[in-house]
């Protein structure tokens, strides 16, 4: 098998994952005393930050405005005339034009200093309790200067490492006329952005925040919901990642929550649920769920397969490019000098820039042992079924594949002691070779994936008597089952 070798694309910019937003929490944490009285000694005596006047709002995407951030109007001004005798570089290109300072994280400046130390410190202890978003203690600190005809364009802040992006205001009595608005966008449902729905006016010593993320928030929720959130883990991505690249192939353990699979395997016994056989016998036997007649937590499953969000987890697990804000290496070499993140406008790959001159989205022959492809211009694509095996079922080798490239996954439920010796593990062959380069065992809980190109074959060995054996310790496992799906580049 063949390994395109990628760099790491973020599912979302940061090194740590929080957990899911507790709305009720929120005021509770801005009216939390015992912090901002510790937050004190930052400033060297007195309160130096005020946080209670803050408003967190979730759309278009969360976002908070603190007024009167500097609780001592003297520190604000003095930060200010510190700032400005900085010195600054003039920054222009197509999406900016503005001045800028160096990287503040070393200045001396006393008021400079404190501000860094509240912000790293106790502020940051603060914003995580708002947006249960847990944060590294190391920030990214400059100071832009607007001028006449300066701008910023629209844009997101993906960086490599960013969780939360924010704007402290030093502003002479500002208004609407003036121009320089905060302007958020709603976007599609290609989270590309459409309608500007609201403007934010700068406005003297106010600090305005909000959370860096390709994805929308709802997308957010659906892999906090499910997955191990060691999976979620920058680092844990990136050694993924590493193995991925050297191999073709890996095996996550325990790659959901234990109670969401507890949940999955137990719906699976449903009895309403109905099973089709798959043929014809010279390529396949085995069943098929009918998806309508599915317990709702797999309906949702299998909508989460298919989510963009698993696109893009499923990017960043591999390097390969699944999701058209999964950036590949030339566009993640432009967007470092730029400070773009994948996605932009103008932004395109090869494939794109040929569907777009073909007019329609090229839609790859799925292989025929998954029902349907899902996807349309602009949109991801990919194919995939919820599967049972007992004894008797198996597929053999054919060739299906139109594609150069495929990405498979497997999702394993039900497999208690089950022995390789029972058949139903799934082998990888060379086109025209009997030698097998990959077998993938069924495995509790287990996702694997594994990158194959069109001289790769792949079928699941006949499941033989033997596993009738595993009735004597698990008399309702006649067999397992499994989620199969096919990504595509």
């Amino acid at each position: 098998m063949s390994t395109k070798r990628r760099r790491a694309s973020p599912v979302a910019a940061g090194k740590k994952r929080g957990k899911r937003e507790a709305p009720a929490e929120l005021c509770a944490a801005l009216r939390d005393a015992a912090l901002r009285e510790r937050a004190a000694a930052a400033w060297g005596g007195g309160e130096p930050l005020r946080h209670e006047a803050a408003a967190v709002e979730q759309a278009p995407f969360r976002h908070g405005v603190i007024p009167g951030f500097l609780a001592s109007p003297a520190s604000a001004e003095a930060l200010r005339d510190e700032l400005l005798g900085l010195s600054f570089h003039r920054r222009r290109n197509d999406l900016l034009s503005l001045r800028q300072s160096e990287e503040l994280g070393g200045r001396t400046e006393p008021h400079v200093a404190a501000l860094r130390h509240a912000l790293c410190e106790e502020f940051r202890g603060w914003l995580s309790a708002v947006t249960q978003i847990e944060l590294e203690p190391t920030i990214d600190l400059s100071c832009a200067k607007y001028e006449y005809t300066d701008v910023l364009l629209c844009h997101d802040d993906e960086l490599e490492g960013r969780r939360i992006a924010f704007i402290l205001y030093l502003v002479p009595p500002w208004e609407r006329s003036d121009g320089g608005t905060l302007d958020l966008y709603s976007s599609d449902e290609h989270f590309q952005p459409q309608h500007i729905v609201k403007s934010l006016v700068p406005s003297w010593n106010t600090l305005v925040f909000f959370e860096v993320s390709p994805v929308s928030f709802h997308q957010h929720e659906i892999l906090y919901e499910w997955i191990n959130l060691v999976y979620l883990d920058m680092d844990s991505q990136a050694q993924i990642q590493e193995e991925f690249e050297e191999r073709s192939e890996i095996l996550l353990k325990d790659f959901l929550k234990k109670e969401k699979y507890q949940l999955l395997c137990e719906a699976l016994e449903n009895k309403d649920i109905q099973w089709s056989s798959r043929g014809p016998a010279n390529k396949r036997l085995y069943e098929a769920a009918e998806e309508d007649s599915l317990p709702d937590i797999l309906k949702k499953f299998l909508q989460f397969l298919r989510s963009e969000a698993l696109f893009l987890l499923l990017s960043n697990f591999t390097g390969l490019k699944l999701h058209f804000l999964a950036p590949s290496e030339e566009e993640e070499e432009e967007d470092a000098g730029e400070g773009r993140a994948a996605g932009s406008p103008g932004d395109s790959s090869p494939k794109a820039e040929q569907e777009e001159a073909d007019g329609a989205p090229c839609q790859p022959e799925q292989p025929d042992d998954v029902p349907e492809a899902r996807g349309g211009s602009g949109t991801p694509v990919c194919a995939g079924e919820l599967r049972r095996w007992t004894h008797g079922h198996y597929t053999l080798v054919h060739d299906a594949q139109a594609t150069e490239f495929a990405l498979d996954l497997l999702f394993f439920c039900g497999c208690e002691d089950w022995d390789p010796e029972y058949g139903g593990f799934t082998s990888y062959i060379a086109k025209g070779e009997d030698e097998e380069l990959l077998t993938v065992n069924p495995e509790d809980n287990c996702l694997a994936l594994v990158y194959r190109d069109k001289e790769t074959m792949k079928f699941v060995k006949y499941i033989n008597q033997r596993s009738s054996a595993r009735l004597k310790k698990h008399p309702n496992r006649t067999g397992f089952w499994d989620f199969s799906f096919v990504y595509y580049e």
